[in-house]
């Protein structure tokens, strides 16, 4: 389904801001997951693997339980649902929302990754049986025993800076029918001035360490992919969108959070493509003397590349003229011409 812009007021297809707010949470998904199963067929091939965040934003407001899809250290919202209460949530409403998921993406490798409020064994058995992967940060108090030795604290466990242990088939509970586990036991020395306060305790049913905890890109483990969605709440609350802000209804908000999926899907595709066309100069510096990678992300050109096609088209008038007083840079004109039309041309 293509993303149009317009002066005034988003479309998406023919389905304009106030129709979405008629619209009931079922009907949304229908429109939401055609879109978001055909953007991540076209980033990753099918058989392989995907990671999976399942995370809980609350404000003022709202209390909102959201899986996201990891592609290429970006989180893109799959499918959410608004808790009732305050406060964590529970099993069944994990479940509720992983569902849906599960089904839409059947032909790909899935991996859930969660942060201690999943560390639930239940949510472990229950993945396991579906036959998905999974890496589930746990809580310090959280007991475990290793083949033939006592129950103990994980806490207890003798883990420094710069140290990753790898505890294979741990039991979780003296409770029969549950199956045992891998436990990982890791703490990320500084890296780039910047230190983890605590260690990660990961209960995964992945067969190795570094699968499951790695933290550098040159080797990006699945658990450390769940900070995309971190960005992603950035985004969604002072990144432009202002959730953090909104007073509005339930059915509402529903509609809400998937214009803001739409717009956030639209300017990450913008802004890569912007970079394989090799036009974002025109939009942002994209390295800066003494800078290793680049200053801004594909989201950020995206976003920003639409402002700048914005701002131009309200200068138009004053460029035309100022070029015809300076032939000399008619040549440097066509090019940015050129990346006009490159970046402003439909997805």
């Amino acid at each position: 389904m293509p993303l149009y812009h317009c002066r005034s007021y988003k479309v998406v297809g023919s389905v304009t801001y106030k129709d979405f707010y008629r619209l009931k949470h079922e009907r949304i998904l229908v429109l939401w997951f055609p879109i978001v199963k055909q953007v991540i067929s076209r980033q990753i091939a099918a058989g392989s693997q995907l990671v999976v965040a399942l995370d809980r934003t609350q404000g003022q407001e709202y209390n909102v339980l959201i899986v996201s899809a990891i592609v290429q250290k970006r989180a893109f919202p799959l499918f959410w649902t608004l808790l009732n209460k305050q406060g964590a949530s529970n099993l069944a409403e994990q479940k509720q929302v992983l569902r849906p998921v599960i089904r839409l993406l059947k032909r790909y490798k899935l991996i859930v990754v969660g942060d201690r409020e999943f560390h639930l064994r239940e949510l472990a058995q229950w993945l396991h049986r579906q036959h998905l992967s999974f890496v589930l940060r746990q809580k310090g108090n959280t007991t475990f025993r290793e083949k033939r030795q006592p129950f103990r604290s994980i806490d207890t466990i003798p883990v420094k800076p710069g140290i990753h242990l790898f505890y294979p088939q741990i039991s979780r509970t003296k409770k029969k029918g549950f199956s045992r586990f891998n436990l990982v036991a890791s703490w990320q020395k500084k890296y780039r001035g910047q230190q983890e306060d605590e260690p990660w305790y990961l209960l995964t049913n992945l067969p190795d360490l570094k699968g499951a905890m790695a933290y550098r890109p040159a080797s990006y483990g699945v658990y450390s992919q769940r900070y995309g969605i971190e960005a992603m709440f950035k985004d969604c609350k002072t990144g432009g969108y202002n959730l953090e802000g909104c007073q509005a209804s339930p059915e509402k908000l529903i509609a809400l959070i998937i214009l803001i999926a739409l717009a956030m899907t639209e300017a990450w595709l913008r802004g890569k493509r912007t970079q394989l066309q090799k036009q974002e100069k025109y939009v942002c510096r994209p390295q800066e003397p003494g800078r290793n990678r680049r200053r801004h992300s594909k989201f950020w050109i995206g976003l920003y590349g639409e402002n700048w096609l914005i701002a131009n088209e309200c200068c138009w008038e004053w460029v035309e003229s100022m070029m015809g007083l300076v032939r000399n840079k008619q040549s440097f004109y066509q090019r940015g011409l050129k990346a006009i039309k490159l970046i402003g041309q439909p997805l």
